[in-house]
């Protein structure tokens, strides 16, 4: 009875884009089943601002933090609320909970069961059908209207008799066949000429009538539930009305979505038993690992994503998606649909940017400052194209946080300009020992190692961090990267929110860098990448700093992935080199000098990275983590790609929710947090100061 008491306080409700979130005084009604809202507690006894009948809705804990619920109302209008702390968010969760179990019940035991009938709707494709005609007595309102009765003590609110759910059931018949004919329709229109089976407004109607169809019959199917309460007796303790799998077939639609129903723990595979039962990162060793870089073997995988009939085959999926999604939605937290994704994870993806170390360590050989620069540039521009594989538009894993990717480059000495001031004499004795051990083992010296570690180091916003370096050439680059992604219609923007830093520890220059957007194009189609925006790379020491520009393609005309640039000297603003083409093919660098230089992208050679074996990898590594979605993607398995990749995600979303019940932080593994940024945790700035410092104290 302690928990049927009202409960009344004040919570922060969002509002809109414009207005945020907004401080407002709730009262939960637990006798009539009402949350209701006012401007504050001195206007309580006026009439509320707003009210949500319980009865049926659907309370969740958000995953974005541990401080936001939602209150979703049979009705179809939402809450988002927000409490001080995950404790009292917790208690309004629990209320809510209890109260909408009551209400909904009370509605499944005044109503008397379904009749039994069958329906099929695969025969009702004729509207004039007589099993289909509407009778007199049909009263859609009253079907509609349910969510808005208030319940009280005392009052019998009308409630809805089997024979309208009959009704409904006939209607909605009706409406399913008519859409087949809509679509019918569409598909048999000629694939060329002034009107299309392929115009984007038909596709979209398309799928904005298969969403419509799919909605009705969810809130069809919570009214079953009602009814079927008061056979099976009561819910179990803490449990709401959720939406459930729909029963009509809107063609196949949800055969590979996020959509589809699992079967029972005991008929899941153990691969997909194993992913749901690792224990809790925080609870696995956290402390930073050092790899041995001859641990790790040349990577022999090759998966390109080439395959572009997939996204042909499930184009409905798509037409669903889009039908869900608002223009400039967030697409953060967005389940995409899994025959879109790439074989790696984005910490993969990121280690695939190094694809050209020999460009990356030849940055150090400049002989000046602003040959330095141009290098740098260079190098930045040729590494866009090794990290995008193949020309479809697929997107790779979004990271479990905690998760974490390590490998290593070998690059022959041979293949990287020889500079007499950056070999290996011109390391310290202490620095050269301290290299020896690094490279225990090996016999010969006859390369140069740039090892790579990437960790998720925030689930939201999701961040990644990355690091490189090169000890041997005393340079390294550490970056952090926050993915934000918009839906713009027919296609997707990704926003790269962060910076990068190189570090040429010889010259003591640092580099600051952003990343461009990247855009999915014709995502009803065949989708592509292209790139955009403007991005800088600045040198405070030398006054040197580069602009570049990402074009993208305009509606008539134009090139494909065009980028321009220029290199100048800050304090005379004179430009010393001039770079265009495109990113993905053949640049033309233009010196002060007059001279040219030409980079053919598709000819340059590309240095395949070095990972360790799975069965050496930690449970949090990527290749292993995802190990079993990969392997389903490759076999063409994409019903069991998506469970595997389900468990992973739902692990994540406990994790997060034990985290923040008993409010224990994360802990990252590699990166510490600096002010707005993600730093590497032993960065060879701080590894090389620490050694000469050491060495001062021996002298």
């Amino acid at each position: 009875s302690d928990h049927m008491e009202n409960i009344y306080g004040y919570l922060m409700k969002y509002t809109n884009l414009v207005t945020g979130w907004q401080y407002r005084f709730f009262v939960l009604n637990n006798e009539a089943g009402l949350l209701e809202y006012f401007v504050n507690e001195q206007s309580r006894h006026l009439k509320p601002r707003g009210t949500l009948q319980l009865a049926g809705a659907v309370i969740s804990p958000s995953d974005e933090d541990s401080h936001t619920f939602t209150v979703n109302a049979a009705s179809g209008e939402q809450y988002k609320l927000r409490a001080t702390d995950a404790k009292e968010r917790q208690h309004w969760v629990s209320r809510l909970q209890i109260c909408t179990q009551h209400h909904t019940e009370a509605i499944g035991k005044n109503n008397p069961p379904l009749k039994s009938r069958s329906f099929s709707l695969a025969s009702q494709g004729s509207c004039n059908s007589p099993s289909v005609q509407r009778r007199p007595s049909q009263n859609a309102i009253s079907f509609f209207n349910v969510g808005h009765h208030r319940l009280s003590s005392g009052k019998r609110v009308p409630l809805l008799q089997p024979d309208h759910l009959v009704d409904v059931r006939e209607m909605m018949s009706q409406a399913e066949g008519q859409q087949r004919d809509l679509i019918r329709s569409i598909e048999c229109l000629p694939v060329s000429g002034h009107l299309t089976s392929l115009d984007q407004d038909l596709l979209m109607l398309k799928a904005t009538s298969m969403a419509t169809m799919n909605c009705l019959n969810d809130c069809f199917h919570i009214l079953q539930l009602q009814h079927a309460s008061q056979q099976k007796g009561s819910l179990p303790a803490g449990t709401t009305i959720s939406w459930l799998e729909p029963k009509i077939s809107l063609s196949n639609h949800f055969k590979n979505g996020a959509a589809q129903s699992f079967s029972a723990e005991i008929n899941k595979p153990a691969s997909v038993r194993e992913e749901q039962s690792i224990s809790e990162p925080g609870q696995l060793t956290r402390e930073a690992e050092e790899i041995n870089p001859d641990e790790e073997l040349e990577d022999v995988s090759d998966d390109k994503e080439d395959d572009l009939g997939a996204v042909e085959e499930q184009r409905s999926i798509i037409l669903h998606l889009l039908s869900q999604l608002k223009l400039g939605m967030d697409l953060t937290r967005v389940v995409l649909p899994t025959f879109i994704l790439e074989k790696r994870s984005l910490l993969e993806m990121y280690a695939d940017f190094m694809s050209h170390p020999d460009l990356f360590l030849a940055i150090t050989n400049g002989s000046s400052p602003e040959e330095r620069m141009i290098c740098f540039v260079e190098y930045y521009l040729t590494s866009f194209h090794e990290g995008r594989k193949g020309a479809i538009a697929k997107k790779p894993y979004n990271p479990i946080i905690g998760e974490t990717f390590h490998c290593s480059w070998r690059m022959p000495k041979s293949q990287v300009v020889a500079d007499a001031g950056s070999n290996l004499s011109a390391l310290s004795s202490s620095e050269q020992v301290t290299l020896a051990k690094d490279l225990e083992g090996q016999t010969e010296l006859d390369y140069y190692t740039v090892k790579f570690v990437a960790e998720q180091v925030s689930h939201h916003p999701p961040v990644s961090g990355f690091y490189a370096e090169c000890l041997e050439r005393k340079m390294c680059v550490n970056a952090h990267v926050w993915t934000k992604s918009k839906f713009l219609g027919m296609s997707i923007g990704v926003t790269m929110v962060g910076e990068g830093l190189l570090s040429l520890l010889e010259h003591g220059e640092e580099y600051t860098f952003s990343l461009p957007c990247a855009y999915a194009r014709s995502i009803l189609t065949v989708p592509w990448v292209e790139l955009g925006g403007k991005v800088n790379i600045n040198c405070a020491k030398t006054g040197y700093s580069a602009s570049i520009n990402f074009h993208t393609k305009p509606f008539y005309g134009g090139k494909l992935h065009r980028v321009t640039g220029e290199v100048k000297q800050n304090a005379t603003n004179t430009v010393v080199c001039r770079v265009q083409g495109e990113w993905n093919s053949v640049l033309e660098f233009t010196y002060s000098s007059g001279e040219t230089k030409y980079v053919d992208l598709t000819k340059l050679p590309v240095t395949r990275k070095r990972v360790r074996p799975l069965e050496k990898q930690g449970p949090f590594e990527s290749r292993r983590l995802w190990q079993h979605v990969t392997e389903s993607l490759r076999d063409g398995d994409i019903d069991k790609a998506t469970e595997h990749k389900r468990a992973l995600e739902e692990r994540q979303r406990n994790e997060e929710r034990l985290r923040a019940e008993t409010e224990t932080p994360w802990c990252t593994k590699y990166f510490l947090k600096e002010g707005d940024g993600w730093v590497y945790h032993k960065p060879l700035w701080k590894t090389l100061s620490t050694v000469q410092t050491q060495q001062t104290d021996n002298n």
